[in-house]
């Protein structure tokens, strides 16, 4: 079971479903359901169009392009090499850390002799034009997942990512884990217990976390359990980016006025926040405020000073995630895989 939420997926008759039959269960003539389905500029009123989605998605109407391709004999678009992949959100193409894991995805397809279908955004495939035309075994014949797990809020949300897995025989969850599916990820837990506690060795006691709301903080307080300490008044706050990593030092400061002795940035990203902020106010990093992070993206060993982090082995997830697809590996249910990938600490000159 994938959540609380179960929504039984539908099944669909193996006739092949046309046009016509859209347009006559939506009750409109076929060229409005062509319009629809090729993004034509014509005007069709809203409930009109909203009639012929929910006819494609009843039906489960898909374009035939794979038995065109064959007539034109194209064998290029065979699904059997093809691989789609799903993201988050847009903003994802522009944070390091995901474009290592994509150029790992793209390295493995390129040896193995795979091609990407397709990229994606999770909120899109709830389209069914689009959901039925991509998310097909003519179409591609795995699929990865990365880092959507923030997307799975609403019972309309888990119940897409199930007509995925019935669709789809071969899936692979990036960065994340859910039961059911293979994934490729790390343990973050594990990881933020490993930071937390280097900080002790380095004498540090007065300690905060700024940085994804997760396992991270998780790790941060068992590190602190572990060694019998109180973590009621322990501070933890949310940040995501360098923008809010810098915004929420900032608050602290003006809170407190002063800064602890050591800051656990859930991510080198919220890390260059707290560092330029640091940098700003004229506080010493380490000598008056130690800074350590997650990730180990390019830039964290070009930081002043250079940033001590967790190195997550970003492009060998998104490789070894096609390998999954590629060896037949990435199964579902009870036989899924899952495979965690080590984590080091780098240790610069921030602590």
């Amino acid at each position: 079971m994938l959540s609380k939420w179960v929504i039984p997926v539908k099944e669909h008759p193996k006739t092949k479903i046309t046009q016509d039959d859209v347009a006559n269960h939506a009750g409109v003539t076929r060229s409005l359901v062509s319009y629809v389905l090729n993004g034509s500029n014509r005007t069709v009123a809203p409930e009109t169009r909203q009639k012929i989605l929910s006819a494609i998605d009843e039906l489960g109407y898909r374009p035939n392009k794979f038995a065109q391709a064959l007539k034109m004999g194209n064998q290029g678009v065979l699904a059997d090499r093809h691989i789609g992949i799903v993201l988050r959100y847009e903003r994802m193409f522009l944070r390091p850390y995901y474009t290592e894991i994509l150029s790992g995805i793209y390295s493995a397809a390129h040896e193995k002799g795979f091609h990407i279908r397709f990229i994606r955004f999770y909120e899109e495939l709830k389209d069914p034009v689009i959901f039925n035309q991509l998310i097909h075994s003519e179409e591609i014949c795995g699929l990865l997942l990365l880092a959507i797990d923030k997307c799975l809020a609403t019972p309309e949300d888990w119940k897409l990512l199930e007509r995925l897995q019935a669709q789809i025989e071969q899936i692979v969850c990036i960065d994340w884990q859910t039961p059911g599916l293979s994934s490729v990820s790390i343990d973050r837990q594990a990881a933020a217990v490993q930071v937390t506690n280097y900080l002790f060795s380095q004498g540090y006691k007065d300690i905060i976390y700024i940085g994804q709301s997760d396992q991270r903080i998780s790790g941060f307080k068992q590190a602190f359990v572990e060694r019998g300490l109180d973590i009621s008044g322990l501070y933890t706050a949310y940040a995501y980016d360098m923008e809010t990593g810098y915004n929420v030092v900032q608050s602290l400061h003006k809170d407190r006025k002063t800064l602890p002795k050591a800051i656990f940035a859930g991510s080198d990203e919220v890390a260059l926040g707290i560092l330029l902020y640091l940098h700003e106010q004229g506080i010493i990093v380490p000598g008056n405020t130690a800074v350590i992070s997650m990730d180990n993206i390019e830039i964290a060993a070009y930081t002043i000073p250079q940033l001590t982090t967790m190195n997550v082995q970003k492009h060998a997830m998104g490789y070894r995630a096609v390998e999954m697809i590629v060896n037949h590996n990435a199964r579902q249910g009870e036989n899924a895989l899952t495979l965690l990938l080590p984590t080091n600490l780098i240790i610069r000159k921030s602590t």
